[in-house]
């Protein structure tokens, strides 16, 4: 009987209540536009399995197009319902916040992407290649460039389908970055977005080589900063003992409550919050293309497909911005005096290089690229302000700049000669003698850049000075407008080159597009003079939804 007790005890243990896993709560309604994007990813992969060649472009753009507007309805729907104000909640236990600044930017990047798949479709513009229409895209991804495997697939009419389920999977992670509200969701969302754009970039159909070369840039940079970003999370987790933006705002204010005993050592370790928090912002400035974390910006602009270019200038800022602000807002609000001064020198150094670099640039996808860095500069200032007005004019600037981004890079796709597309700066040259409209709707996106009153880009300009000289940072205001001339010229220069310069004989022909792009061009137009004649109604919908939940 001796041997009986040990046993009895453990059928004791063995009967004892089991203990429950409690189930994930996730509020579907809320998460709609993501959930629907990503399915419709998903479903753009089985088309591409499961369908014949012939029919997948026509499948898989109707899918694109399709899923980004019902995501679209899902995001106006959840605003109109009040979730921008005060209904405003964290959903998904805790992940993801559902406030107006997430709906706002979800929203905007919606809008961008169903115009860039558009652009992504555009089949009249290269010559037909052995009877069949072609898009900017390598016949075979896979095949070695300028091989035999290549000329086959190019004579086979194959195209490379597979970029709609890519830039879908891309949309679905920059849905969730600026909504993120645990430093690992927001890790997972930048992986999300960031691996399909360094697939996209590297699938040009002309010159395949520079393509790859950028595509490799961007991923090994890219690496890089998603590296120095988890570091950081690591370091703010040891330093408050949670990853949730919530959790570490109490701890920094120093009004936490309950403390992990394993943590209580490290928490509220200064040298963890500031190192933690540095690491972290150098991977989302690094996103937005700032200086000194600007250098793969010109280099991939440049080798991409200009498609994918536009969609990765326009999308990519707005979901880099939104993180940054939420972080700077939600996370760090008590640390203010320390970011604030760093922030400061990034700004003026991002506005001054990206203008002053981009006056000596000869291609016309790099000195957009400069320009590009310039924006961020400019934006960063709205950033700083650290007030309401300064997320709202955030916002404003966000939704105005993706347009004409996405509007003067289809522009750029239509300037072709025998090499494909023409964007070596002198063969512009008198280019509103032999193609009037398309100089003149060039020249309205680079006054947009340049900030001319009457364009989106003078109001997005003004409401973030604004709010940066509200918020004492007078200085900034006073260098951005310096660096505004300074990009001022180079724009000029550009429209000067265009319309009173001689065209050259052997210059580019204009391809004249599918309703495709030029509904894309057109909708760039049409919400910079918008924008910038009536932005009232606008700046006002970015103020209702420039607070955020905590």
């Amino acid at each position: 009987m001796s041997h009986a007790a040990p046993v009895h005890s453990l059928w004791t243990l063995a009967a004892d209540p089991p203990r429950e896993i409690p189930a994930p709560h996730i509020e579907y309604a809320q998460l709609a536009p993501t959930l629907i994007v990503l399915g419709v990813a998903v479903l753009g992969i089985l088309v591409e399995a499961f369908l014949p060649r012939r029919a997948r472009y026509h499948a898989q753009l109707l899918l694109s197009v399709v899923g980004l507007a019902a995501a679209f309805a899902a995001v106006v729907a959840l605003a109109a319902g009040g979730h921008a104000g005060e209904k405003a909640q964290i959903a998904a236990m805790g992940a993801v916040a559902v406030d107006g600044p997430a709906l706002f930017l979800q929203g905007t990047i919606l809008l961008v992407s169903l115009i860039a798949v558009f652009t992504f479709a555009e089949r009249r513009l290269d010559p037909a290649a052995h009877g069949n229409r072609v898009d900017s895209f390598a016949a075979q991804g896979s095949a070695v460039p300028g091989g035999e495997a290549e000329q086959a697939a190019v004579k086979a009419g194959f195209t490379t389908t597979e970029v709609f389920p890519l830039a879908l999977f891309a949309v679905g992670g920059m849905l969730v970055f600026p909504a993120a509200n645990d430093l690992l969701t927001l890790f997972v969302a930048l992986e999300v977005f960031s691996l399909p754009l360094y697939v996209l970039c590297a699938l040009a159909r002309r010159q395949r080589l520079l393509s790859q070369e950028s595509a490799v840039k961007y991923f090994l940079l890219g690496a890089f900063s998603s590296a120095f970003l988890l570091f950081g999370v690591a370091l703010l987790y040891g330093y408050a003992g949670t990853v949730t933006y919530s959790g570490i705002a109490e701890v920094v204010s120093g009004t936490t409550r309950t403390v992990d005993p394993a943590l209580a050592s490290t928490m509220g370790n200064d040298a963890l919050l500031l190192i933690g928090g540095a690491l972290v912002l150098m991977g989302l400035l690094f996103k937005v293309g700032a200086v000194p974390f600007h250098m793969w910006t010109p280099d991939v602009y440049q080798g991409a497909p200009t498609p994918v270019t536009g969609f990765m200038a326009a999308a990519t800022k707005v979901a880099g911005f939104g993180a940054l602000l939420r972080l700077l807002y939600v996370v760090l609000p008590g640390m203010r005096w320390d970011w604030r001064p760093v922030m400061w020198g990034v700004a003026i150094v991002t506005m001054l290089l990206g203008a002053i670099v981009a006056v000596t640039q000869t291609d016309v996808k790099r000195l957009l690229a400069y320009s590009s860095i310039a924006h961020a500069g400019f934006i960063l200032a709205g950033v700083i302000a650290a007030s309401p007005d300064g997320v709202s004019s955030v916002l404003f600037y966000l939704a105005a700049y993706s347009f004409v981004t996405l509007g003067a890079f289809s522009v750029v796709t239509l300037v072709r000669d025998a090499g494909g597309e023409a964007t070596h700066l002198s063969k512009w040259a008198g280019l509103g003698r032999r193609s009037p409209l398309v100089a003149a709707v060039f020249a309205v996106f680079l006054l947009a850049f340049a900030g001319i009153p009457l364009t989106s880009g003078f109001a997005g300009k003004f409401a973030v000075f604004k709010a940066a000289a509200q918020g004492g940072a007078g200085t900034l205001v006073i260098v951005g407008v310096l660096s505004s001339a300074i990009a001022a010229f180079f724009y000029v220069r550009v429209i000067v080159l265009m319309f009173f310069s001689e065209p050259k004989a052997d210059g580019p022909t204009v391809a004249v597009p599918s309703v495709l792009t030029s509904t894309a061009i057109a909708v760039g137009v049409a919400v910079t003079v918008v924008l910038g004649v009536a932005p009232q109604y606008f700046l006002d919908l970015a103020g209702q939804a420039g607070t955020f939940v905590r």
